[in-house]
């Protein structure tokens, strides 16, 4: 899936959403999303439950595809390419946009295999051990586990776990990678990790995470999206982009009275 870069206001964008409306069935889950997200920052998604961020992080790597009743109205662009045209092969948008997921789910395999299995079945044909270890290196990981490769991957800690599976994504050397909530099942200290770990991995990769927390937010984010949600009188909830600007904005200086009662604590 070859790709050329697009710009706007000097900022390389990676993936870009126009006009997009997601449903499942007749639902309309969310409305009329017009997103730019910049190369090499951190993009967090916060608003309350219900609002649809993570079926829009889904929607970047084609996950959604996996529920029946899911449609998408829009697009979806990775640099030019419309991710929901008819020639794109999702296996390959998976590959390209990896996924790290709000609890953390290593393969019932070794910590090697973890690395290993995901790079093989992508057609990986360099040294498996150097890519295992650089892997490891920038989840911030080697040095704990270099002397139990062989062991379980579902031996290490929650926090420890986490980081595997960053490095698990790493491995297909992705240009982005989405995070669903990766810290919402950590402890602190695994918590101040990943988000090191993530101030790191935004030199080499495009960022979005999906957050409740909006110290998370906004101690690790470049640029936030407050999105909230309206209920039908059916009783249906929709959820809808409020507010798009750098983070510093959007906590010290937003523009909406929705996103200043929000993060004031005022509802969500």
């Amino acid at each position: 899936m070859a790709t050329n870069a697009s710009t706007m206001n000097g900022t390389e964008t990676v993936l870009r959403t126009e006009n997009l409306n997601i449903y499942y069935g007749n639902f309309l889950a969310v409305q009329n999303i017009w997103l730019d997200i910049p190369k090499n920052q951190v993009t967090a998604f916060i608003g309350p439950s219900g609002c649809g961020k993570s079926t829009l992080l889904r929607c970047y790597n084609r996950l959604n595809d996996l529920i029946d009743s899911f449609r998408a109205e829009g697009k979806v662009y990775f640099y030019d390419r419309n991710l929901y045209a008819p020639e794109i092969d999702p296996v390959e948008v998976r590959r390209r946009i990896g996924m790290v997921f709000q609890r953390p789910n290593p393969f019932p395999k070794s910590i090697k295999e973890n690395i290993a299995f995901g790079a093989r079945i992508n057609g990986y044909r360099g040294n498996i051990d150097e890519l295992v270890e650089r892997s490891l290196r920038q989840a911030a990981l080697w040095d704990e586990v270099k002397d139990k490769l062989n062991q379980s991957g579902l031996s290490l800690s929650g926090g420890q776990q986490q980081r595997l599976c960053i490095a698990r994504a790493i491995a297909v050397q992705p240009e982005v990678i989405l995070m669903d909530e990766p810290c919402s099942a950590l402890d602190p200290i695994s918590t101040l990790r990943v988000e090191e770990l993530i101030h790191e991995l935004k030199k080499q990769y495009t960022i979005v995470i999906v957050t409740h927390n909006m110290q998370q937010a906004a101690r690790v984010s470049d640029k936030t999206a407050f999105f909230n949600v309206k209920t039908s009188d059916k009783g249906g909830r929709t959820g809808y982009l409020v507010e798009y600007a750098p983070t510093e904005l959007i906590f010290n200086d937003p523009q909406q009275e929705d996103t200043k009662a929000y993060i004031s604590g005022r509802f969500g």
